[in-house]
């Protein structure tokens, strides 16, 4: 994704996905986040232009909501270390996989996995 000011930035769809501007993945408000699993391998299906300020993704998940706006692309581009960073550390915490069919982790058990 290329930029007027020459920023250039490779998003990945896992990323893009597990950080979907959607209040089905945001929540409504703070700490209402929802946690994407399994998405290691999803990609993008079709790509919507929603006026001059924004794009509407659809993942191969079906999921298709959420609208991001150019702003919001930047942003992802910017912090993409810190923000995947975040996001594999909570995968861990919560002993979940980022590959899709790995089996949901039992209350008080540890993962039996140690790389994502």
């Amino acid at each position: 994704m290329a930029f007027d000011n020459g920023k250039l930035f490779r998003l990945p769809c896992e990323l893009l996905r597990a950080y979907s501007p959607s209040a089905e993945v945001r929540g409504h408000g703070p700490g209402q986040e929802v946690l994407q699993t399994g998405k290691r391998e999803v990609g993008i299906s079709a790509i919507e232009p929603v006026g001059n300020y924004a794009i509407r993704l659809v993942f191969s998940d079906g999921h298709d909501t959420g609208l991001y706006s150019w702003e919001y692309l930047y942003s992802l581009g910017e912090n993409q270390d810190a923000l995947w960073k975040q996001y594999l550390d909570r995968l861990e915490k919560a002993g979940a996989s980022r590959d899709a069919g790995a089996p949901a982790p039992q209350p008080g058990t540890k993962p039996s996995w140690k790389k994502l």
